[in-house]
């Protein structure tokens, strides 16, 4: 039976409830107690989601295979099959679809934890990805903040997504990591941004909120190259990357993944109170938490096979135990016992949805409303009033009216930042991970010296009768400097998941990033260009001449910079280092061999002249022929006092003449912009089919 519960309100942020002769002081603000009903209650009803599964066709097995199958179900047709809350399909092309999710409906409440759990398997991941709005399913499903339906676009604005892994730039530091998300997803400067002394201010405020003050200045390091702080650290510092802009709504794909448990225990702890001083609602998967964790939990939800075994309280799941014969054992964690007993469970819910459904509807119990069992069980909690609960009850505040007017407000969103502004911050984000990725800056520099001082010295001073010495130098420096670009490929890749990530959360465009990332390789390139052209154009004699070297030092540049336009593109393609490398490669050689070097333009077939003029070395390979040969009177063989070759008849061979020097130039431009081009578009194809959503293409 309802206790009868009278609150008086002693002084300003005090009341006194009292439960028949039970009195007892809440200390909690009105100022707080209005926040947790301004927060965002996320309600989803229905959730289903299949995954198609495509039989391999086995040529063999068709021949003891039954033709009765096929006559069953012809071509072009499919049916469906009910099986135990799930569906099967089937098809003409052996085609399958596997249930992940069944019907799924929970609720989660301000200023709370709701912990998704269950067995591996049972559909955690993917509900926690449609809540988030990062998939959505063949039937979009009813999602509702306060009580108002909602599409994915309304709430990836309103929340914050912290996946499984933990996507993030290693080298920067704790603070840096932060600032850049602030920046990015804030605004900073401008009109409507904030100065920079205020995102100062709340990244401090989040570093002591998130308990990361003493490793602020640590870089973040990872799990295999570089070394940072811990993986419990790293694992805030990505929750605090999501919260930095203070979301209403919090969901994290197992939090505690691969953590001890006192670094779990300190994440759940972190998160709980969060949710308790910003009314912030949090959702989160895990697999099996401990005792202490598991008191930190207002609501659990229990899922088997992509069905909703129990949604309440851990204590309405220990009476929910009792009532089907299961007795916990002592010294027992409910939950994994709860799991243990999945079977016995599923079998309980069989029966009562069979016995539900032999019931008049009128008699059937909606679908969160707690049976009077239920809420008997829960002994220790019955006594209990909260402000939230009072205001609730003596209206004191409209908590639909006022939460789904500041939802309005919230939807109007934009991004925090002008594409000029974007670009700014990432290119000094980009800079600070180029300049301390040693493999690539300190390496390759040296690198670069090196080959131009051992090519130099192997081709010391040529004399202006070695022709062929020299095409063979062209030759080599061309395959060098394109081949030997590939080491950033898995750079590119690890940024591919963080610009997937940041972009889908609305942090920029993606264009932002594709112009940023092709800025801030300029000086670095021509700086290794310098170091490169340097030793070789001297020591081996080339034409003496500074706007000859001047013009020399261009090609090398642009050649860098098209090497890592290429990379740039097949990374945005490849799904893998692997795969990324063999192509890169494969497409370098073929281009080579098209280059004029080997087989002259007229002597190709026809059907492979095209190939030709797509290749990336014909017009620096021309460039460095126009450059060395051309000239006025350059005799390079002589007989009996007679000049036999001159540097116009080697170019007259090749069809080529002083007007092609910067025609070269500007098509080896194109070729550096049509791939920059061609990267933005894959990049956009990826979000667009991960995220669907256009507008953070642009």
């Amino acid at each position: 039976m309802a206790m009868l519960c009278t609150c008086v309100l002693i002084e300003e942020g005090k009341v006194e409830c009292v439960f028949g002769s039970v009195v007892f002081e809440a200390q909690k603000s009105l100022g707080r107690a209005l926040m947790k009903l301004q927060g965002c209650e996320i309600e989803a009803r229905g959730i289903s989601y299949q995954i198609p599964i495509s039989k391999k066709s086995r040529p063999l097995k068709k021949i003891w295979s039954r033709e009765e199958e096929d006559d069953r179900h012809p071509a072009g047709s499919c049916t469906e099959e009910e099986n135990n809350g799930g569906c099967k399909v089937y098809c003409r092309t052996k085609c399958r679809a596997r249930s992940v999710l069944k019907n799924v409906s929970c609720r989660a409440k301000p200023s709370e934890i709701l912990a998704i759990v269950g067995p591996s398997g049972a559909g955690k991941s993917t509900l926690l990805e449609i809540l988030a709005g990062k998939i959505t399913p063949p039937m979009p499903p009813t999602i509702l903040i306060n009580q108002r339906a909602v599409d994915k676009s309304d709430i990836r604005r309103i929340s914050g997504y912290v996946t499984q892994k933990d996507t993030l730039f290693p080298l920067l530091t704790v603070r840096e990591t932060l600032m850049f998300s602030a920046r990015l997803r804030l605004g900073c400067g401008g009109g409507c941004g904030l100065s920079h002394s205020q995102l100062s201010a709340r990244v401090d405020a989040l570093l002591r909120e998130l308990g990361l003050e003493r490793v602020a200045d640590a870089r973040v390091g990872d799990d295999s190259r570089v070394r940072g702080i811990s993986g419990g650290e790293r694992r805030r510092v990505s929750i605090g990357v999501d919260v930095v802009h203070d979301p209403r709504i919090l969901i994290l794909d197992e939090p505690t993944s691969g953590l001890d448990s006192t670094s779990a225990l300190q994440i759940v702890d972190m998160l709980k109170a969060m949710a308790e001083t910003r009314g912030r609602t949090i959702i989160l998967s895990i697999h099996q938490p401990g005792f202490r964790i598991l008191k930190l939990f207002d609501s659990v939800l229990l899922l088997a096979d992509g069905a909703v075994l129990h949604h309440g309280t851990v204590d309405q799941l220990h009476c929910h135990l009792r009532s089907v014969g299961l007795e916990l054992p002592r010294h027992a964690n409910v939950l994994e016992f709860a799991i243990d007993s999945i079977d016995t469970l599923r079998s309980s819910q069989l029966d009562r949805q069979q016995h539900q459904q032999q019931e008049p509807p009128a008699t059937r119990a909606p679908p969160f409303q707690l049976t009077k069992k239920l809420t008997d069980g829960a002994e220790g909690k019955r006594d209990r009033c909260t402000l939230q609960q009072l205001f609730q009850q003596h209206k004191v505040v409209d908590e639909e009216s006022l939460a789904g007017l500041e939802l309005d407000d919230d939807l109007s969103y934009d991004y925090a930042n002008s594409r000029l502004r974007e670009i700014a911050i990432l290119t000094h984000r980009f800079s600070k991970n180029v300049l301390r990725t040693k493999q690539l800056f300190a390496c390759r520099t040296i690198q670069m010296l090196v080959s131009g001082l051992v090519l130099g010295s192997i081709f010391f001073h040529l004399d202006d009768e070695n022709i062929r010495e020299r095409v063979g130098l062209f030759a080599f420096i061309l395959t060098f400097l394109l081949s030997c670009t590939t080491e950033a490929l898995p750079i590119f890749l690890q940024e591919r998941e963080i610009l997937m990530k940041e972009t889908s959360s609305g942090s920029y465009r993606v264009s932002s990033y594709v112009i940023a990332n092709g800025l801030v390789f300029l000086p670095f390139l021509f700086i290794l260009a310098v170091l490169f052209s340097v030793p070789v154009y001297w020591l081996a004699g080339l034409r003496p001449s500074f706007s000859a070297f001047m013009y020399f030092l261009l090609l090398i540049w642009l050649i860098l910079y098209t090497a890592n336009s290429v990379v740039v593109c097949f990374s945005a393609l490849a799904p893998n280092f692997i795969i990324g490398n063999s192509i890169i490669s494969g497409v370098m050689g073929t281009f080579f061999l098209f280059s004029g070097y080997f087989i002259s333009k007229q002597w190709m077939p026809s059907y492979w002249v095209f190939m030709h003029y797509i290749s990336l070395f014909k017009y620096p390979f021309e460039g460095f022929l126009i450059n060395e040969f051309s000239g006025a009177g350059k005799c390079l063989e002589y007989a009996f006092g007679v000049c036999l070759i001159r540097g116009d008849d080697v170019l007259r061979e090749e069809g080529l003449k002083e007007e092609c020097r910067w025609k070269n130039v500007m098509m080896m431009v194109g070729f550096i912009l049509a791939y920059r081009f061609f990267s933005y578009l894959i990049l956009r194809c990826r979000c667009v089919q991960k995220d669907g959503l256009k507008r953070t293409l642009v």
